[in-house]
């Protein structure tokens, strides 16, 4: 696996499934600052601002869903999601 980009795009909401997607490759380090702003219980408009690059005030609905769908992944990533990081196929 190649480094992720630092800051990526981020589509209006993050994978769902059960298994790592190239998406989530590519947003690791955006899953990291979440958590990051979730353990200093952040106000999420912020994070949506800043992490995601979505205003809030001007696309609330879409700031907020977002922003939900990726801590959630982040989450999940953190308690189970990176074990597919470990297999050596998830490193190609």
């Amino acid at each position: 696996m190649r480094n992720p980009p630092l800051d990526p795009d981020v589509a209006d909401a993050a994978p769902t499934g059960q298994a790592l997607t190239s998406y989530d490759q590519e947003h690791l380090v955006t899953y990291l600052r979440l958590l990051d702003a979730d353990a200093e219980a952040a106000d999420w408009r912020e994070v949506a601002t800043i992490v995601l690059h979505i205003d809030p005030i001007r696309e609330p609905e879409r700031a907020r869903h977002a922003y939900d769908s990726h801590l959630a992944r982040a989450k999940w990533m953190s308690e189970s999601g990176y074990r597919y990081l470990l297999r050596p196929s998830a490193l190609e």
